[in-house]
C-alpha cells in the first residue's frame, strides 16, 4: 500500500511539473528564505512582481520592477486549508518590520492583502464575479486582479490579488476609531462586525442574547473585526453590543416592521436589500450566517448598521453539493430558517432576524423593486455573461498552465455539485446556472421574466441612450453601457479635461439593443475624465472618476 500511495504521489508531481517562464498576468515571485508558510504566525518573505504593464509580456526573468520588499505571509482560509494549492494572507512591510501601504497592481495604496486560489471553482471567477455585482450596485467589495504565483522557484497556478476587507477611505470607507473614541459621537462609529468561524486569530467578540432559529437554541458569536479584538476598548464594545442587542431586541418583538420604531431606526434597507440579493442570486451556501460582515459608522454620518462587505462565494452559483444550494429553485434564506436537517446538524445558523426580514412584507417589496431596478442594468444576462467572458478570455492562457499543476477539471473537488471535464463545460455550467436562477428570481420577484428576448438581449430600445459608468469612482475597470434602438456606426472613447481622446473602446457597425464595454484604466492616472458615444444621429457624453 505504502509503494502504491508513494507511485500515485509520484505521478501527481510529475503530470503538474512543467516549465513556466512568462505570462501574459503579472507574477508574484515568494521566497521564503527556508522557512515554511504556515497558518500563523506570519513568516517574514521576499516578495517580487513583474508586471510591464497592460498588454506587455512579462518573464520570470525581468526584474521585480512593481514590487521588491518584505511582507509578512501566512496560510488563510478555513475549509480551503484542506486542499493542496494554499491560499495566503500577507501584508506588506517596511525595512523594519512595519506595515508598509503601497498600491498593488492598480488597487489603491494599503497594506493588508490576499492570494485566492479558487482550487474548488474550477471556473476561477465566482469570488471576482460576485464582487463585480457588488460593486456595480454602488456596494463596495474587493477589488480583483489576476497574476500567477511562485514560491521558492515552484509554479502554484492562477491566483487572484484580493483586497483585505479592512476600513480604509478605499475599501470600508467609515470613521477611523481609536482607543481615544470612548464617549458621544466619536464612540459610536466606526465599526465592522462579522459573523463567521472561529478559525485565525483574534477572534474576540460576544455571543448574542437571542437563539437563532436552530432546533438546539445556538446563538450568533458578533466577532470584532474593526477595531481588532486586541486594540478595542472597554467603552467601545459596550456600546457596540448594546447597540447590536437594542437591534435584536426590536426585531424579536412583535412590532419589528413599524416604520417609526421597528428595525428601521437601526438598519440601512437598501444595504440589506442588496445584501440579499447578492446572496440569493449566488444562492451562496453560506449566505447570512458565515463569512458575513456588518458596519456602523458614526451616528453624525449615518449611524445605522450597513450590511457587508459580501465575502467568499467560491460555493456560490451552483458549485455546492448540499444545503440545496445548487438548486435553481428556492431561496436559500428559507431553507437555512426552516429545513430541520440543516438547523439540527449545523452549528453555524443564520441571525433570526434575516428570517423576520424575510417575513415582512415591505422588506420584501423593496426587494422586488431593486430587483427590476438592476435586471434593467446591472444584472442584464449580457452584461453578466461579458464579464464571464472578458474574464475566461484575460486568464485563458494562464488557466491552461494552472490545470495541468492542478489536474482536478475531471475530478471532484469538495463540495462541487458539477464536474465538467473541461474548463469551457464550467464556463456554460456557470452561464447557465445563473440565467435560470435570475429567470426564476424574475418570476418570483417580478411576476414575469424580464429577459425578453434571445441572446441574453433585452427588448430593442426605443431610443439612444448611454448610461452611466459603473462602479463611479472606479479603479481600474468600470462597465459603459449605451442603448440603440436601429444599427449605427458608433464611436466610444475616453477623453481627459482638455478634450484630448486618451483611449478607443469601439469604433465600427453595432446592432440595435443594450450594449456593455469595459474600460481598464490600468495605465491612466488618478482624475476625472470623459466618456463619449457618438452615433450618425446621436451625441452624449459623462464623467467618470478614477481613484487609485
Amino acid at each position: 500500500m505504502k509503494k502504491l500511495l508513494l507511485f500515485i504521489a509520484v505521478i501527481h508531481a510529475l503530470v503538474g511539473a512543467q516549465t513556466f517562464t512568462s505570462s501574459n498576468l503579472p507574477i508574484v515571485v515568494l521566497k521564503t528564505n527556508g522557512q515554511v508558510i504556515v497558518d500563523e504566525p506570519k513568516i517574514t518573505a521576499d516578495m517580487g512582481i513583474i508586471y510591464n504593464g497592460e498588454g506587455i509580456r512579462n518573464n520570470l526573468t525581468d526584474p521585480w520592477n512593481h514590487y521588491n520588499g518584505k511582507i509578512g505571509i501566512e496560510i488563510r482560509g478555513s475549509t480551503s486549508q484542506w486542499f493542496p494549492k494554499k491560499q495566503y494572507g500577507f501584508e506588506t512591510r517596511d525595512s523594519l518590520g512595519g506595515d508598509s501601504k503601497v498600491s498593488l497592481l492598480g488597487h489603491p495604496a494599503e497594506s493588508d492583502w490576499i492570494l485566492f486560489a479558487a482550487y474548488n471553482d474550477k471556473s476561477l471567477m465566482r469570488d471576482a464575479l460576485t464582487y463585480y455585482l457588488s460593486n456595480s450596485l454602488g456596494r463596495y467589495a474587493s477589488r480583483s486582479r489576476y497574476c500567477e504565483l511562485v514560491i521558492n522557484d515552484e509554479y502554484r497556478g492562477v491566483y487572484i490579488l484580493f483586497e483585505k476587507i479592512k476600513r480604509d477611505k478605499n475599501r470600508v470607507n467609515i470613521s477611523k476609531l481609536d482607543s481615544s473614541g470612548t464617549t458621544g459621537d466619536a464612540l459610536s462609529g466606526g465599526y465592522i462586525i462579522k459573523i463567521d468561524k472561529l478559525e485565525g486569530s483574534g477572534n474576540g467578540g460576544w455571543y448574542s442574547n437571542y437563539a437563532t432559529s436552530g432546533l438546539n437554541e445556538q446563538k450568533i458569536l458578533f466577532q470584532y473585526h474593526y477595531p481588532k479584538p486586541e486594540d478595542i476598548t472597554l467603552e467601545q464594545k459596550e456600546y457596540i453590543g448594546s447597540f447590536i442587542y437594542a437591534f435584536e431586541t426590536v426585531m424579536a418583538g412583535k412590532n419589528y416592521a413599524d416604520t417609526a420604531d421597528g428595525y428601521t431606526k437601526y438598519v440601512d434597507v437598501p444595504s440589506a436589500v442588496d445584501f440579499f440579493l447578492i446572496n440569493e442570486v449566488t444562492r451562496n451556501v453560506d449566505a447570512y450566517r458565515l463569512s458575513s460582515f456588518m458596519y456602523k459608522d458614526k451616528d453624525s454620518k449615518n449611524g445605522k448598521i450597513f450590511f457587508g462587505p459580501v465575502w467568499d462565494f467560491n460555493a456560490g452559483f451552483g458549485n455546492c453539493n448540499y444545503y440545496q444550494a445548487s438548486y435553481i429553485e428556492g431561496w436559500q434564506l428559507a431553507y437555512l430558517a426552516a429545513n430541520d436537517s440543516f438547523r439540527t446538524v449545523d452549528q453555524f445558523l443564520p441571525p433570526f432576524w434575516w428570517k423576520k426580514l424575510y417575513d415582512d412584507s415591505l422588506f420584501m417589496k423593496k426587494v422586488s423593486e431593486r430587483w427590476k431596478e438592476i435586471r434593467a442594468r446591472q444584472f442584464l444576462l449580457g452584461t453578466i455573461n461579458t464579464f464571464i467572458d472578458s474574464i475566461a478570455s484575460h486568464i485563458n492562457e494562464a488557466k491552461q498552465r494552472n490545470f495541468v499543476k492542478w489536474p482536478i477539471l475531471t475530478q471532484y473537488v469538495w463540495p462541487n455539485a458539477y464536474i465538467g471535464g473541461t474548463y469551457a463545460n464550467e464556463i456554460t455550467y456557470l452561464k447557465n446556472w445563473i440565467k435560470k436562477r435570475i429567470d426564476w428570481m424574475d418570476i418570483q420577484l417580478a411576476g414575469m421574466s424580464l429577459e425578453v428576448i434571445d441572446d441574453d438581449r433585452r427588448q430593442t430600445p426605443l431610443g439612444f441612450n448611454l448610461f452611466q459608468n459603473y462602479p463611479n469612482p472606479f479603479n481600474p475597470v468600470t462597465t459603459i453601457q449605451f442603448s440603440l434602438p436601429v444599427a449605427q456606426q458608433v464611436k466610444v472613447a475616453v477623453y481627459d479635461l482638455l478634450g484630448k481622446e486618451i483611449m478607443e473602446l469601439v469604433d465600427g457597425q453595432i446592432s440595435a439593443g443594450v450594449h456593455s464595454v469595459q474600460l481598464n484604466a490600468a495605465p491612466l492616472p488618478s482624475g476625472i475624465y470623459f466618456y463619449r458615444l457618438q452615433t450618425e444621429k446621436f451625441l452624449s457624453a459623462k464623467k467618470l472618476v478614477l481613484i487609485k
